[in-house]
């Protein structure tokens, strides 16, 4: 290696690795594991064969062994990183540094005395996923503005600016770092951690314009398929950005972390020339002025959650089977999206799994779910 005027033997397997990187012929996602099919979980495998490519599972090991590594995620019987954090049972066993882990601060800095809330965020990518944004959804502080005492309170921040960025996060971070992704939330923003600098050639300005290199491409296939909501196209950070442009990104290269900074407004903050009700028609915002308008939490349900909604609303009997059979969607699914709006504070459960209900938040009256509910 090239050190100013005199060049030296590569000692690290770190700086090998980094060699590798650099010129593409490494990439910690299809780097083999310990583990073979028997980490894996069927279910949520055989439920996503079904959904992308209508294919059974395989019924014996032998034959999934081979269409795992047909379908490159696995190698030699052994699930690559791909394969393990994509579809494994219990990820974090194998890989226990792969998760997120998200604390929430009453104040504007770290305080190792007093937070707020704070948990841990394992298993497969999608449930890590699941779980950082709906940590984040729930500790946002909320404007109650003029709605109603049963509405939910509006975001500082559209919810999709944490869904790209999330999402950014977990495809995009180093793999070959052992430390987890981080969220910190404050009271006047929330900060997202991922391990590992910019890859190759790219800047901050540069992922800005919508440059991007998949540093970890088997997961970025896969996540494009429905997994997670990745399109693949670099345009996540764009997109963020045209959402919500008060967005810092900072690239450390001595700590060997990239941060997202998501700056909130608050009402004492609103800028000068946002609209003055005391004097008639609203004063014209500056081109590129921040957002004032915060969007609420049901603005942002997908069509699939909406009719999940207006199901137990009609019927407060309905089990996850008939809600299935009546959306056309498998049971995973729409347990999957239940687990989310539970997440937003939308659907709430009251008494025990097999006699209780669901209480729907701020968008009607209560519904029931009957002894298939939870």
């Amino acid at each position: 290696m090239k050190s100013g005027s005199d060049k030296r033997r590569i000692q690290s397997k770190e700086e090998l690795r980094r060699l590798f990187q650099d010129v593409d012929l490494l990439h910690a996602d299809e780097v083999p594991t310990r583990v073979g099919v028997e980490a894996l979980d069927r279910l949520r495998f055989r439920d996503f064969l079904a959904e992308v490519y209508q294919q059974d599972l395989p019924e014996n090991d032998a034959a999934l062994s081979q269409l795992l590594e047909n379908m490159n995620l696995a190698s030699a019987g052994r699930l690559n990183l791909a394969g393990l954090l994509l579809f494994g049972r219990q990820p974090q066993l194998i890989k226990p540094a792969f998760a997120a882990k998200a604390v929430s601060y009453p104040g504007t800095v770290v305080d190792v005395a007093h937070y707020l809330d704070s948990e841990d965020f394992e298993g497969p990518l999608s449930k890590v996923f699941e779980g950082a944004l709906g940590f984040v959804m729930r500790s946002l502080p909320k404007q109650q503005g003029d709605r109603g005492i049963n509405e939910p309170g509006q975001l500082p921040v559209p919810r999709i600016v944490f869904e790209e960025l999330l999402v950014n996060a977990l495809m995009h971070r180093d793999y070959f770092i052992e430390a987890p992704v981080r969220l910190f939330i404050f009271q006047d923003r929330v900060e997202i951690i991922s391990p590992g600098n910019l890859p190759n050639h790219l800047t901050v300005e540069k992922i800005r314009a919508g440059n991007s290199v998949l540093r970890n491409p088997i997961l970025a296939s896969y996540a494009a398929k429905g997994i997670l909501p990745y399109r693949g196209l670099g345009t996540g950070i764009r997109r963020a950005l045209t959402e919500w442009n008060v967005i810092d990104f900072i690239d450390e290269r001595e700590a060997c972390i990239f941060k997202a900074t998501i700056r909130f407004i608050k009402v004492q903050d609103e800028p000068k020339d946002m609209p003055d009700k005391t004097q008639g028609a609203p004063k014209k915002r500056n081109k590129g002025a921040l957002k004032p308008d915060f969007a609420p939490i049901n603005a942002s349900l997908t069509g699939l959650q909406k009719k999940i909604v207006a199901s137990i609303s009609s019927n407060p009997e309905i089990s996850y089977n008939e809600m299935a059979q009546q959306l056309g969607k498998n049971r995973t699914t729409i347990m999957r999206n239940i687990s989310k709006m539970k997440d937003m504070g939308l659907l709430v459960r009251v008494g025990s799994k097999k006699t209780g209900y669901w209480k729907v938040v701020g968008m009607g009256d209560s519904a029931r779910i009957g002894n298939d509910g939870d």
